[in-house]
């Protein structure tokens, strides 16, 4: 998330953590050493010298040569419009404001409702998922689509505001209905035939996730005392979901959807003076981005100082049923999820990943105490309540450490603060804090290849650096442009208490930026700026979204592809440039690898861009349309594999 309308403010910009410990950067810098970091200032050429310094024991193996992505690539540019690669074609599937449920208005931009939005397509979409029909399938063709909402930009959505962070602060309370309608989450079903991909209208599993659906919680947090409010006194029910950023999926079935930079709903007077001040500190709960406090009570701390805690949770979702409940799921930890993705044990237990994305922060994985029943599906209803949550620790020797967050044990005490496990999840970081968790240069999606086995950590930047913190990942203070880690887990067991780790490729232009590390052949085109998101093909390839390149590097964010062993192995090739404005969320590849979806958000959202005289009108182009964050479908015209 960038959340440009906030001026200069980016909510992942905070930097909350006090921790002395060693940062990702410095490992990075020790690993390597200083005979590496001489011969990385080669530039373009660096690669072939570091070897397996820099790329893992199959680099080294494979003389440079040529990826195995045969597209031709997209130049780097920046202007209204998105483009693919020649022999491609994108179709826009589904725009903020399209109907999603029966009966569901047209979008009418000049004369929006909340009522009408609770019906639509909502805004700013990031994560997006497929779920198979009828469930359990192999079908390519037929799919439920479950995507994120993550926040709003009044200035984009509503004339007459202007540009600017204060914008957000004028908007009526009929326009603050219209906001908290657009959060949430969005399930759709889609069916491709000759002509593309479609939705399908008034399908009876259409449903929309708004900041008003009533959602349970469970886990250990379920009934603190830290979640109860006037209108819950239990602890155990709240309504809606927020700043749903990425996401993820369970094997059995269910949508996993996480709330990321929650802290910026909630207004009051002075945080503090409030009991949970200090809680409130490491998460950023400060001054409401937004005017919401000021229409409904429980966004003003204030009035309800426990609503916050209620938020900043991992999120489970049955999307083949639409009246089921939502869960917050709070065995996962309370933090700014990115997203939560899985991976199965030796053992048949699963495990998720998790980074919390803000700078000098941690990464996550959650281990379920009992195996995934493939026989049962009803004995996996509340497998996310039990497990483990650990917290990584990399060690400069190429290790990195899953240290348990289980009250207790180490300094999770009571005298620390932590009476029970309920009161590690609520401050996960807080925990994280007293284990020394390595901070990271801002953990976000953290995603497995199912080739390899190997788990990928897309650390988007740490724009925060010093000088007195520049080291050989990041060489020039103000890093821009990220990096990405590699890791592999001991034995090949996810649930495994250590493994091993390396860089996979450092972002930035080879020539410029000294610390942008890719394979040699890495084409003018193919560097990148501010890893965000990823996924892999059925081969094993990484495609790479990101999130403010424009900003970083003066292109487009957009879609990258690259092998991941292999002559190929970190060269990235350019696959799709997003408008301007906008970021480049959800990357997703159908099981066939005939089709790539992206979340397109926030369509001109840059420096004085407003509803009435935007940078861009994109996806459709009509005076009368603002620019709408949309969904779209990218294949390769005639058919065929994405890639090659």
């Amino acid at each position: 998330m960038d959340l440009r309308s906030l001026d200069n403010v980016d909510p992942e910009d905070i930097g909350s953590n006090p921790s002395t410990e060693p940062t990702v950067g410095e490992l990075i810098d020790r690993r390597l050493g200083r005979r590496a970091a001489l011969r990385g200032l080669a530039g373009v050429g660096a690669l072939a010298a570091l070897g397996n310094e820099l790329m893992g024991s199959s680099a080294l193996a494979q003389p440079a040569g040529p990826s195995s992505l045969t597209f031709e690539e997209v130049p780097h540019g920046l202007d209204k419009t998105h483009h693919v690669p020649a022999g491609y074609e994108a179709q826009v599937m589904i725009r903020w404001g399209d109907p999603v449920v029966a009966g569901a208005p047209a979008f009418d931009p000049a004369n929006q409702t909340g009522a009408a939005q609770e019906k639509q397509f909502g805004y700013n979409c990031d994560f997006i998922g497929i779920h198979p029909l009828p469930a359990g399938s192999t079908t390519n063709d037929r799919f439920l689509m479950v995507v994120n909402h993550e926040y709003t930009a009044p200035g984009l959505m509503f004339s007459g505001l202007g540009s600017g962070r204060s914008v957000n602060h004028q908007v009526t309370e009929e326009q603050a209905k219209v906001e908290i309608a657009a959060h949430g989450g969005t399930v759709i079903e889609i069916a491709r035939d000759g002509s593309g991909w479609k939705v399908v209208p008034d399908s009876k599993f259409a449903r929309r996730i708004t900041g008003t659906t009533p959602m349970t919680i469970s886990g250990p947090a379920a009934g603190h005392d830290k979640l109860k409010t006037s209108a819950d006194p239990t602890g155990r029910s709240v309504l809606g979901m927020l700043n749903n950023c990425a996401g993820g999926s369970t094997p059995w079935g269910t949508w996993l959807t996480c709330e990321e930079n929650f802290n910026f709903y909630f207004g009051g007077s002075d945080v503090a003076k409030l009991p949970d001040a200090a809680s409130y500190k490491r998460y950023g709960i400060n001054k409401s981005a937004y005017a919401w406090s000021r229409y409904v009570d429980r966004f003003n701390i204030d009035k309800e100082p426990n609503e916050p805690n209620r938020f900043g949770w991992v999120v489970e979702i049955d999307p083949y049923d639409p009246a089921a409940t939502p869960i917050k799921r709070t065995a996962l930890g309370r933090f700014k999820h990115e997203g939560c993705t899985y991976t199965l044990a030796k053992d048949g237990r699963v495990v998720f990943y998790s980074g919390d994305d803000e700078r000098f922060d941690y990464l996550y994985k959650f281990v379920t105490a009992k195996p995934w029943n493939r026989q049962d599906p009803a004995a996996n209803r509340d497998l996310l309540d039990e497990g483990t949550l650990f917290v990584a620790r990399f060690v400069d020797a190429g290790k990195v450490e899953w240290l348990p967050l289980v009250q207790g044990q180490g300094p999770l005490t009571a005298e620390n603060g932590f009476a029970t496990q309920a009161d590690v999840v609520i401050n996960a970081r807080l925990a994280a804090d007293q284990l020394k968790a390595t901070p990271m240069d801002r953990p976000e999606d953290v995603e497995t290849n199912p080739v390899n086995g190997r788990t990928y950590v897309m650390l988007t930047n740490n724009t925060r650096r010093t000088e007195q913190q520049v080291n050989f990942a990041n060489p020039i203070a103000r890093n821009a442009h990220g990096h990405v880690i590699e890791i592999t887990p001991k034995d090949g067991d996810h649930a495994a208490a250590e493994g091993t780790w390396s860089i996979f490729i450092v972002g930035g232009k080879p020539g410029i930026d000294p610390a942008a590390r890719y394979h040699r052949q890495t084409s003018d085109n193919g560097w990148l700026s501010c890893v965000d998101n990823c996924t892999f093909d059925s081969k094993g390839r990484i495609w790479i979204a990101t999130d403010g390149a424009p900003t970083a590097a003066g292109i487009a964010d957009g879609l990258y592809g690259a092998d991941t062993a292999g002559y190929g192995r970190g060269l990235t090739r350019c696959f799709f440039q997003a408008p301007t404005g906008a970021e480049v969320c959800g990357p997703l590849i159908t099981p066939d690898d005939g089709t790539v979806f992206l979340a397109i958000q926030h369509p001109g959202e840059d420096a004085g861009s407003t509803y009435d005289k935007p940078s861009t009108r994109w996806p459709d182009f009509k005076d009368n349309m603002p620019p709408r964050p949309s969904v779209i479908a990218i294949t390769k015209k005639g058919g065929g594999t994405i890639g090659s």
